[in-house]
């Protein structure tokens, strides 16, 4: 469905293309591949990818407008690295859509394995950020030949339904979870804002706000509503499948939509195949905050063997790497890599 019309003045789209210059910049192009139920998934791909000398690499994105605006600050440090980026819209987000009922991260990530053999990727690695964390993560567990390794970011993938009832969330039920998430209000924004940064933006004109909203979030809300119905309701960590992939588990240590507990979860639910790292001074919208911090460290656990030594220092490590790896990491802002003991 194309986007509403806006108004040649309109600060939202302006930045829209800001967003799209800087794919295309980037040497990315965009393509769209039809499915085979009728849903049609766009990605952003490499213009000249090298699979024998440059590993890819999928960025899935969460709820917000679209791939593009949470991606932007992460695609020149990543292709430098020596990374091919596919970057995704997932269904009924940006320019991908589906004429199906189906609405679970199942489906999606059907659908975006889907395309991505469609455009001749049989294995990479995986990121994918809170919404975009539950379909990388279903991703690795039915294809796990495809998915090397993974880095889940601020993605509650452990939670379960009755973590609502239980106040575990700052919201108290679907309906509130829904209008902050698929805004139509102003002060849905702002309460979203407040939400999902640790220091929210001290103003926010209204005038711009609506543009946001006319411009990003008027399109398949009654779809994003039900799918976050779908991501919820029933949902039991004893239904979830345990990946056998390497995986990263990011998380920002003021975190008000995902809390701690879950990440903790998580690191148990996987065990000893997996890493936590806590971003100290962040909130849910890690790569919104902390772009850099954590494009550092997407890095550094897919390209530097060192990342698993320093996650794995307790305090005693016998190592010879221990050394070079704080010195790297002594002026970030990594509040600690956990071991698996609860911070709180």
């Amino acid at each position: 469905m194309p986007r509403p019309g806006p108004r040649w003045w309109s600060v939202t789209t302006a930045r829209d293309r800001c967003h799209r210059r800087s794919f295309t910049s980037a040497g990315l192009r965009p393509a769209f591949f039809p499915l085979t139920d009728g849903a049609t998934l766009h990605i952003w791909l490499p213009a000249s990818p090298s699979p024998s000398s440059r590993p890819a690499l999928v960025l899935l994105h969460g709820f917000g407008a679209r791939a593009t605006w949470q991606w932007s600050p992460f695609l020149r440090p990543l292709i430098r690295a020596g990374f091919d980026l596919y970057v995704p819209d997932l269904l009924f987000f940006g320019d991908s859509s589906s004429p199906t009922a189906h609405r679970s991260d199942i489906y999606q990530a059907r659908s975006v394995m889907e395309a991505l053999k469609s455009a001749g990727l049989d294995q990479f690695g995986m990121v994918g950020i809170s919404y975009g964390g539950f379909v990388a993560y279903q991703i690795a567990a039915m294809y796990p030949d495809a998915v090397d390794k993974l880095v889940i970011v601020s993605a509650g993938v452990c939670l379960e339904e009755s973590d609502l009832a239980a106040g575990l969330f700052a919201v108290s039920d679907m309906a509130e979870a829904a209008s902050l998430l698929v805004p139509q209000q102003p002060d849905d924004v702002r309460q979203l804002v407040k939400l999902t940064f640790c220091k929210p933006p001290p103003i926010m004109p209204t005038c711009f706000i609506r543009d946001y909203i006319q411009v990003m979030c008027t399109e398949n809300v009654k779809e994003k509503t039900e799918l976050l119905y779908a991501l919820i309701n029933g949902r039991k960590l004893a239904d979830l499948p345990k990946i056998n992939q390497e995986t990263l588990i990011v998380w920002g240590d003021q975190d008000k939509v995902f809390p701690l507990e879950l990440c903790h979860r998580l690191k148990r639910h996987l065990g000893d195949n997996s890493h936590l790292v806590v971003i100290k001074n962040a909130g849910h919208a890690i790569n919104r905050e902390k772009p850099k911090e954590l494009c550092n460290i997407i890095k550094r656990y897919f390209v530097d063997g060192s990342f698993k030594t320093f996650e794995n220092y307790n305090g005693h490590s016998r190592e010879g790497k221990w050394r070079d790896c704080m010195k790297r990491f002594a002026r970030s802002s990594i509040k600690r890599i956990d071991s698996g003991r609860p911070l709180l």
